[in-house]
């Protein structure tokens, strides 16, 4: 009886003090100066639009530096006659041609502004020539710091290749370096190493050129399709190819692999996953996005990265991530994590790019979630759930998903397990497996080589999923707080209610009561419902990335 007068107190305290609302976390940091020009659409860039690189590229392996020339294609917007390009020191730019004539060119930190001789009429469509050089940034621990590699085989044979999401495509070569502007007809990219290597970047090889006077190959390849700047590279070394064919939904899918010769036959095993990823994901994504510039899994030095067209891969050939389960649950052994994961950016990364790097979570929500959608193709359902609430042990919720906008700053790295695991709760509510697929399908068509926003992607599944989720991308996406289900049972009583949430949090949920899937929509005052019988088993659907509080303790 004791227990129970406590109880009721309890409650009426509870009914009389409002829950934990939280307000939506406003992240801010230090922003520099160079922050904005690297992270905004400034004036210089808004007015013209990227339609073409032809990157020009002479890599030295002995003295470690590139130089080129970077023929940029633009399209004018409105009557302007200066523009903006990004290269990050040690590399340097010497010049800038328009028409044969050369610019002039002021340095403002890595950003360069070139003024034209002349404003040009809108709808034209022109170029620009860059010449650059240096020793670009090493990659310390690429690829996550960035930059090059610069490395050997075990023959002793130059092992070489670019990485820099993070850092940015003009730590080694010259750019409009902001996501929102994607060269409309693609890149050709033509690149000179010594006579015994082999390069190989994004696209189809177009030609190979040997240079007998100099003892070195030219090699070109040519990209299609828009391309986001840090999904461009090179790949340098001793290479061999092998090679299939996909029958995809639409068509015939070339897949191409290219990895270092002692390590053919490894690679003629291990990549036969590369044929069952594609298939899992064009089941759940839609068709692979870039069938005109095929599919190639390419051999790195370092763990590997989404370079559209021209995956790399650095996992040592074996299942996992570096040979061990990221979630600790065993089905993380079942598949090559950089082989699925890193081919899932093709969907969400490249064929879908934010605008802005604040809004990274688009990238790696979804294709760290493409992993159990990988496992539930090709294995069942249990086993794919049982490995995405297994990667929350990898979460940390000490600052908000989405960065900072016009800054050049990212969110945090909890975008990977956290926003996985938010999808995972949203396929929840959504409550329908056939529809779900289509909203993921639905994002890659609608939105089909497309830059866009979080706003953009978040309507687009509120209006397919016909369910009202803004307050739960509020709460998992611009928050560090996980909703805490507290509940209270007295005899066949029971009151709920949101804790630690946005306010105007209502995410239902789904309980089982005595086994039976019931279906609450609390709010962050308490609300009641009758069970169905004194002492009734009450258990919350773990899919739902949540906490609980059992406030009554049964």
């Amino acid at each position: 009886m004791r227990i129970f007068y406590c109880v009721l107190i309890l409650l009426f305290c509870m009914s009389v003090f409002p829950a934990n609302t939280t307000e939506v976390f406003d992240q801010k940091e230090s922003v520099t100066r160079q922050d904005i020009l690297r992270g905004s659409i400034t004036p210089e860039r808004a007015w013209w639009d990227v339609s073409h690189y032809t990157l020009q590229l002479n890599v030295n392996p002995k003295e470690q530096t590139i130089s080129g020339i970077n023929t940029i294609t633009y399209r004018v917007l409105s009557e302007k006659k200066r523009l903006q390009i990004e290269l990050q020191a040690p590399m340097v730019l010497h010049k800038a041609l328009q028409n044969k004539q050369e610019l002039a060119i002021e340095k403002d930190g890595y950003s360069y502004f070139i003024s034209l001789n002349e404003t040009h009429e809108i709808g034209s469509e022109h170029q620009v020539v860059l010449y650059f050089s240096g020793k670009p940034h090493v990659a310390k621990k690429a690829p996550w710091d960035g930059g090059i590699t610069w490395s050997k085989d075990d023959n002793n044979i130059d092992f070489i290749a670019s990485s820099n999401q993070g850092i940015g495509a003009s730590i080694w070569w010259p750019n409009k370096d902001h996501a929102y502007d994607e060269p409309d007809l693609g890149v050709d990219i033509i690149v000179e190493v010594p006579e015994h290597l082999v390069n190989v970047s994004n696209g189809r090889l177009f030609s190979v050129d040997h240079n007998k006077t100099s003892k070195t190959k030219t090699y070109h390849w040519q990209v299609k399709n828009p391309i986001n700047n840090y999904g461009i590279n090179i790949n340098i070394g001793d290479y061999v190819h092998f090679g299939e064919q996909y029958q995809g939904e639409n068509g015939l899918l070339d897949m191409d692999y290219w990895v270092l010769k002692d390590n053919l036959t490894k690679a003629k095993t291990q990549f036969k996953e590369a044929k069952r990823t594609i298939e899992a994901l064009e089941y759940w994504f839609g068709p692979y996005p870039f069938y005109q510039d095929s599919y190639k899994l390419v051999e790195a030095p370092y763990l590997g990265m989404e370079h559209q067209s021209s995956v790399t891969y650095g996992n040592g050939y074996q299942n996992g991530y570096l040979g061990r389960d990221l979630s600790g649950m065993g089905p993380g052994m079942l598949f090559d994590f950089i082989i699925v994961h890193e081919t899932g950016h093709e969907w969400f990364a490249n064929n879908i790019t934010n605008v802005d790097v604040a809004d990274m979570w688009i990238h790696e929500s979804f294709t760290n979630y493409s992993e159990s959608l990988f496992l539930e193709y090709h294995f069942d359902k249990a086993t794919a759930y049982k490995y995405i609430r297994g990667l929350r042990v990898n979460i940390h919720n000490k600052s908000p998903i989405i960065g900072q906008y016009n800054a050049n700053k990212t969110g945090s790295g909890d975008m990977y397990y956290k926003g996985s695991n938010m999808l995972h709760t949203i396929r929840q509510i959504v409550d329908n497996d056939i529809q779900w697929r289509e909203i993921l399908r639905g994002l890659n068509k609608v939105f089909y080589h497309q830059t866009v926003t979080t706003q953009q992607v978040e309507e687009y599944i509120i209006k397919q999923a016909e369910k009202d989720l803004s307050k739960v991308f509020d709460q998992y996406l611009r928050n560090t707080d996980i909703p805490m289900l507290e509940y209270a049972v007295i005899d066949k009583n029971m009151k709920v209610r949101w804790g630690n949430v946005v306010d105007g949090f209502n995410m239902p949920v789904r309980l089982f009561i005595d086994g039976k899937a019931t279906w609450l929509s609390p709010t962050n005052q308490w609300t009641s419902i009758e069970l169905p019988k004194m002492s009734a088993k009450i258990k919350v659907d773990p899919n739902f990335y949540i906490s609980t509080l059992n406030i009554t303790g049964h």
